[in-house]
């Protein structure tokens, strides 16, 4: 299913393929900290994600750019909950 037609659809695409093959990338920490409500709107999430992704993501982010991370980060989530209401809206 392409997913990227709805917004932040790209980095949920990206994420869960990530997680498949059991990459910590940024998508992948982002599709693990939706998990529970990405299952509910009826995607494929694999069973394994990653602990405290929230905290995973963040430091992740600081790595490359502490100044931004907290911005990035808020933005990374805005995009992930943008995904979600759209794909509960038209009942992925």
């Amino acid at each position: 299913m392409d997913l990227t037609a709805f917004p932040g659809g790209d980095l949920v695409q990206e994420g869960l393929a990530d997680l498949d093959r059991g990459i910590e990338s940024i998508p992948a920490l982002l599709v693990s900290i939706g998990a529970p409500r990405l299952r509910r709107i009826g995607l494929p999430v694999p069973e394994t994600t990653f602990p405290s992704p929230e905290r995973r993501l963040y430091d992740r982010l600081a790595e490359t750019d502490p100044d931004s991370a907290h911005s990035r980060y808020n933005a990374l989530v805005r995009r992930l909950v943008s995904f979600e209401s759209s794909a509960e809206c038209v009942g992925l």
